[in-house]
């Protein structure tokens, strides 16, 4: 994605045209704003959105996605978005909610089936008590999340092979890759991020990310307004670790004080230039020699 234009153009704008997109719009949006400000935040979105999909080959043999509903800002904004183009023809592939009900107290387990049903979404929801798994292995005092995360999404992958789907889809953002990079550079020794396409270890199903140009600061505008049925992440009583919180408390203060610096990373991430890093697996440093002079 080309994040190198002018503050005021859109950073997808050849993927849509005002016509397009102000023809119509999927049943879900007959309650959203009529204001400029919400109609500029949708397109922005909805280009993105579809950027993603084409910049990484996400439609390539799909027919059948499992689209992971938490019920956060994200998973519901990603849902819309992409019934929103499936609805206006860009999007061929079947679309299917799944939320995993991983046994938190107090979660309201009628929320989601009652929201789905409400805009005709096909869906499935699923009771697995995981809460008790972690609440079992994690020490006294330390944070659920990772533990809590891994089952979810080992659940996921076995639902969406249930369903007959080639691919689970996430929620999540431009900040949740950076700082996932910036916690394996600084705590991991390593490069590394979220993929916005990645195959999983079996090989047999795709783990896409649509969001991945999206920030997160645009998807949290877009729920509220969309008004959506949030459930909070917090019924466990677990926060995030503190190396997430940190990460995202540096990107913050560096954007606040140098503005348009997480585009420029993100960016950074897709113009990787092997031969001036230090990883001789990936550069033949070795065979690097000079022209013999004459």
């Amino acid at each position: 994605m080309d994040l190198t234009l002018n503050a005021s153009q859109d950073p997808a704008e050849t993927l849509f045209d005002d016509a397009e997109i102000d023809a119509g719009q999927h049943p879900l949006f007959s309650r959203m704003p009529s204001s400029v400000s919400f109609n500029k935040l949708r397109k922005r979105l909805l280009r993105q959105t579809r950027q993603a999909l084409d910049d990484f080959g996400m439609l390539t043999g799909a027919k059948r996605w499992l689209i992971g509903l938490s019920g956060g800002k994200d998973s519901y904004s990603l849902l819309a978005l992409l019934m929103d183009l499936k609805w206006r023809g860009l999007l061929p592939v079947e679309l299917i909610a799944c939320n995993l009900d991983q046994g938190q107290p107090n979660f309201p387990k009628h929320i989601l089936p009652e929201y789905l049903a409400s805009i005709g979404v096909k869906h499935r929801i699923e009771y697995r008590d995981t809460y008790s798994i972690v609440k079992e292995k994690v020490p006294t005092g330390a944070t659920y999340c990772s533990l809590c995360s891994r089952l979810r999404r080992g659940n996921l992958y076995r639902i969406a092979r249930e369903e007959g789907c080639d691919a689970l889809v996430l929620g999540h953002h431009r900040e949740d890759i950076l700082e996932t990079f910036f916690m394996n550079f600084f705590h991991g020794g390593r490069l590394a991020s979220m993929p916005a396409k990645l195959l999983n270890d079996e090989g047999d199903l795709m783990l896409l990310r649509p969001l991945a140009y999206a920030a997160e600061d645009d998807l949290a505008k877009f729920a509220a307004a969309m008004e959506f049925p949030i459930i909070p992440c917090d019924l466990c009583g677990s926060q995030d670790g503190l190396e997430r919180n940190a990460m995202k408390a540096m990107l913050a203060d560096i954007e606040r004080r140098m503005p348009g610096r997480k585009d420029t990373m993100l960016r950074a991430l897709g113009h990787v230039n092997p031969s001036h890093l230090l990883d001789p697996k990936l550069f033949d440093f070795k065979s690097l020699t000079p022209e013999p002079k004459e």
